[in-house]
């Protein structure tokens, strides 16, 4: 992967950036990274795989809130020491 530095960016436009990346649960990175992206690819440009396109799923409809089932003991780690016969 390539790296891109910006200089001279006007501080409104990164504050902006940098909530507008947190309303989204982003990184201010990966928010340009999409933004960039829209604007090179065009905005029916699909990126990411399976994982990406199910994580947008399931965020745009608010989550999913799981019953998780409560913890078990874990179970004790085998013993792998060598015993004389």
């Amino acid at each position: 992967m390539a790296n891109l530095t910006i200089r001279g960016l006007d501080e409104t436009i990164k504050a902006t950036l940098r909530v507008e990346a947190a309303k989204q649960g982003l990184s201010m990175e990966e928010a340009a990274r999409q933004i960039l992206r829209r604007a090179v690819m065009g905005p029916g440009t699909e990126a990411g795989g399976l994982g990406t396109r199910v994580h947008e799923l399931f965020r745009e409809s608010g989550g999913v809130d799981l019953e998780l089932p409560e913890r078990s003991v874990a179970r004790a780690a085998p013993d792998f020491t060598m015993r004389k016969a």
